[in-house]
């Protein structure tokens, strides 16, 4: 016998409407509760024998036709009601239009009224017979924490980051009033970046190039007061290219940053982005990661993604997801999370893409233990918007609802206007909206993907071949220390060519010697000559000797 709380539902009267119905039913279940439909064009007389026959906690009345015809039907259902003596211990609630809305909250017996304008964490809260307020106590205050309130909704984020500091933090108060979004990501400008505890290394030109031009403490104080409304999102922000513990230091005292976003190679002489040699980068980027474990602060490593964006093959993505993945663990790091960067490079088919990610999952989830837990954050690529932004639209539309696949529990919202320019704050919660459309229509009841047999069978070659890759670099290591985690070893990696990317080539860092195309969808290693595809064998090979 099914002993979950009752909530039973229906369409009142002649409205043949149930939609909103069948959706708030379905939250319902998802809430932890048994949920019975009556469907369409229920009499009055009918809805109460069902309340009576059932008892159920919660009833819910939707109707979306003519408000005039409402309240005789609302008053012939409460009078139904009153005679069986149904009206105590439970609530009721109702869906229509708003205006239909209205006519129901002026009877004084339903308790709430939703027109389909309600914020996902409003439903589940009166599901849950919380109250969605204003006081900040009522919003969870970490990512662990928001995540399990918000289930079995992902919760969304987005960077946020104009030139000016009073822009961001008008654009910020904007953004938590909307309610919209749970996480900003705060977007500092590179100079913050690389020279924010060196400001006489800044160079002026650059202020407020590609995020806010953060200078002082006080700055970044101003704009978390101004996030401490609407929904009180949680703050977090770039984790700095260089001088990365005193960043990540700084950002906790000053904004509770909710977990911090590290690379494993980057940040170095690779991309430019600071000076730091590879291995120094490696070495500076465990320890901010080994600061934040410490605390207990979930870390996101982003390093699979930008050898994607240097068009990398897929193999090479897949086992630095793993890598990445792997070198949290080794530091102590609880909670990780992993991005999964959809659309990248922009000629991936989607299948070629999905089947990427699984590889990804299959090899950081195998590392899951009493200890180290990992939760999945998806997001559109951000080089393959339109610059057309009614196209981007489309395509931040698609790109969400294929990732929706992978059942993330955290959604990256990138800014249809990535094309163009960086998202002012109107924009941000536009997209966050197109965002929230996949979500009505698609996060439940979505043919399962990841059941094609096109993607597993690609899945399965990928984490073969990027088992390969993490061999070769095994192979490198000259005992002692893990080869997976030295510094030295890993750099070592990427010169020799074991972790390679096409752009990557004249970085004296770096071997550039792979050759990749996209074939069919899949980033795939090629002979330089012919042209032919290499199985990862064949191409280590080349590199490593016997």
């Amino acid at each position: 016998m099914d002993r979950r709380a009752k909530v039973l539902a229906g369409a009142l009267g002649n409205c043949v409407h149930v939609a909103g119905v069948s959706g708030f039913l379905a939250l319902a279940e998802e809430a932890g509760y048994h949920p019975l439909f009556l469907g369409p064009a229920v009499p009055p007389a009918r809805f109460a024998e069902a309340v009576a026959e059932h008892d159920p906690e919660i009833v819910g009345i939707g109707y979306r036709l003519t408000p005039e015809v409402l309240p005789g039907l609302l008053t012939e259902l409460h009078a139904e009601l009153e005679a069986r003596g149904l009206m105590q211990g439970r609530r009721f609630v109702f869906g229509g239009t708003p205006p239909t809305a209205s006519v129901a909250l002026q009877t004084g017996w339903i308790e709430r009224a939703f027109t389909g304008f309600e914020t996902t964490e409003e439903v589940i809260a009166f599901l849950k017979g919380e109250q969605a307020g204003e006081a900040e106590e009522q919003y969870a205050s970490t990512q662990v924490e928001r995540v399990r309130a918000k289930a079995p909704y992902p919760l969304l984020r987005h960077h946020f980051g104009l030139p000016s500091v009073e822009e961001t933090v008008e654009g910020v108060r904007q953004i938590a009033l909307s309610k919209i979004l749970d996480v900003i990501s705060l977007a500092p400008d590179q100079n913050a970046q690389e020279s924010f505890f060196r400001p006489e290394e800044m160079d002026p030109a650059l202020d407020g190039a590609g995020g806010v031009a953060v200078r002082t403490r006080e700055d970044l104080e101003r704009i978390y007061a101004a996030s401490r409304c609407g929904n009180y999102p949680l703050l977090r922000i770039y984790s700095g290219t260089r001088d990365l513990v005193r960043w990540a230091d700084l950002a906790w005292e000053t904004i509770q940053n909710a977990w911090g976003a590290i690379p494993l190679c980057w940040y170095s002489e690779l991309d430019g982005r600071s000076k730091r040699s590879t291995a120094e980068a490696i070495a500076e980027n465990r320890e901010a990661m080994r600061w934040y474990a410490e605390r207990g602060i979930p870390v996101e490593v982003n390093e699979a993604h930008h050898w994607s964006l240097r068009e990398a093959h897929d193999a090479v993505a897949v086992a630095m997801a793993y890598l990445a993945a792997y070198n949290a663990r080794s530091v102590g790091v609880r909670h990780y999370i992993a991005q999964y960067m959809f659309n990248t490079p922009a000629g991936t088919y989607a299948a070629m893409d999905l089947a990427k990610m699984l590889a990804k999952m299959e090899l950081i989830e195998s590392l899951h233990t009493e200890e180290f837990t990992t939760y999945r954050q998806v997001r559109a690529g951000l080089l393959h918007f339109a610059p057309d932004l009614d196209v981007a639209k489309g395509q931040l539309a698609a790109s969400t609802l294929v990732a929706l696949a992978v059942k993330p529990h955290i959604i990256h919202v990138v800014g249809f206007t990535e094309g163009d320019h960086a998202a002012r704050a109107d924009e941000v919660i536009e997209s966050c909206k197109i965002v929230r459309g996949v979500l009505k229509n698609a996060l439940f009841g979505l043919p399962d993907m990841t059941a094609d047999p096109q993607v597993l069978a690609r899945k399965e070659e990928l984490v073969g071949e990027a088992r390969r890759i993490v061999e070769g670099i095994r192979l490198l290591g000259e005992g002692g220390s893990d080869p997976l985690t030295d510094p030295g070893t890993l750099a070592l990696a990427v010169r020799s060519g074991v972790v390679d990317a096409p752009q990557l080539r004249g970085n004296p860092a770096a071997a550039g010697l792979t050759m990749t195309r996209t074939i069919a969808g899949a980033v795939r290693a090629v002979d330089p000559q012919t042209h032919r595809v290499l199985t990862e064998a064949e191409r280590l090979q080349r590199l490593l000797p016997a």
